[in-house]
C-alpha cells in the first residue's frame, strides 16, 4: 500500500506515494507537531497547541508557559497555561497529554500511544518522542524530534 507523501507533492501521476508505513507517519507526525491548532481552515482542531505559544512569556525554571495576552484565553484554551512542559502522556497536567491526544485523533495508523516531552534548558531544546504500535503490521514504533525553545 502506498501513502500520500507530506509535503503533498503533485507529478505527472498524480500526488507523491510513500510506501514505507513508518516513514509516512513520521511525516504526518512532524506535519502535526509544526502546525499551530487553529490555522487550518479546514480542521481548526488540526495541529499542536504548544505552537500557539510562541510569543508568550516561557519559565525555564517552573517548566511553564505564562499568558502575556488575551489570545488564547478567549479562544477558551486558558487551561493550557497550567500545563507543564516537561513529563509523559500519564501525567494529564502535561503538553505530552495534550499531544497523545492529538496523535491519537489524527494519526489513526497508531495504536497504544505514549508521549514523553524533556526540556533541557542549557540546550534550549525540547526532546519529543512519541511511542506506539503501528496497528496494520504490530511492529513497534518510535518518533523522535525537538523543538527549540523561544526567549
Amino acid at each position: 500500500m502506498a501513502y500520500i507523501s507530506i509535503p503533498l507533492e503533485v507529478k505527472k501521476t498524480g500526488l507523491a506515494r510513500e510506501e514505507k508505513i513508518k516513514k509516512s507517519i513520521d511525516e504526518s507526525l512532524n506535519m502535526l507537531l509544526s502546525t499551530p491548532r487553529y490555522n487550518s481552515i479546514g480542521d481548526p482542531e488540526y495541529g499542536f497547541v504548544f505552537n500557539n505559544m510562541r510569543f508568550e512569556i516561557f519559565d525555564e525554571h517552573e517548566g511553564v508557559i505564562y499568558n502575556s495576552g488575551d489570545t488564547l484565553y478567549e479562544s477558551g484554551m486558558h487551561d493550557v497555561y497550567t500545563k507543564k512542559i516537561s513529563g509523559s502522556s500519564k501525567n494529564m497536567n502535561t503538553f505530552a497529554a495534550e499531544l497523545k491526544e492529538v496523535v491519537k485523533t489524527y494519526e489513526k495508523r497508531l495504536g497504544d500511544v505514549a508521549v514523553t516531552m524533556t526540556y533541557i534548558r542549557e540546550e534550549r531544546l525540547i526532546y519529543i518522542t512519541i511511542k506506539g504500535i503501528i496497528l496494520s503490521t504490530k511492529e513497534d514504533y518510535v518518533f523522535s524530534n525537538t523543538l527549540r525553545v523561544w526567549k
